[in-house]
Parts: C-alpha cells; structure tokens; sequence
C-alpha cells in the first residue's frame, strides 16, 4: 500500500466514510478509492486536490509519507 493509499484509508476511516461514501463524494466508482488505498492506482493532482477536499484534510498532509 503506498503512502497516499494509507492516508486516504486513514482519513476515510477516521471520517466515519465507507469505501462506497466517499466514492460518491469524489463521483467515482468505489473500485477507484479501494485501487487509491491499496496503491494499485495514483490520484492525479486534481484528484488528489478533490480528496483533500472532500476529507476536509490538506493535500500536503494526504501526501506526506
């Protein structure tokens, strides 16, 4: 799992957010959150910028190693 796969796992779960939650928060298929958590997939910028929104979380923080 990298990093940022962690972090949105964590702020999710700290969120009170199911994986099926947040994807319709970010408006995407819950398999795209679950491929972000497990470090199969990167967010892109701009998605990374959405998350920490939605997570109400600095993107810097969702980055930190």
């Amino acid at each position: 799992m990298s990093s940022i796969g962690k972090n949105i796992q964590a702020f999710r779960e700290e969120r009170g957010l199911s994986l099926e939650e947040l994807a319709t928060k970010m408006r995407v298929g819950k398999e795209t959150i679950e491929k972000y958590e497990l470090g199969e997939k990167t967010p892109n910028n701009q998605t990374i910028l959405k998350l920490s929104t939605v997570l109400d979380v600095p993107a810097s923080v969702l980055l930190k190693e």
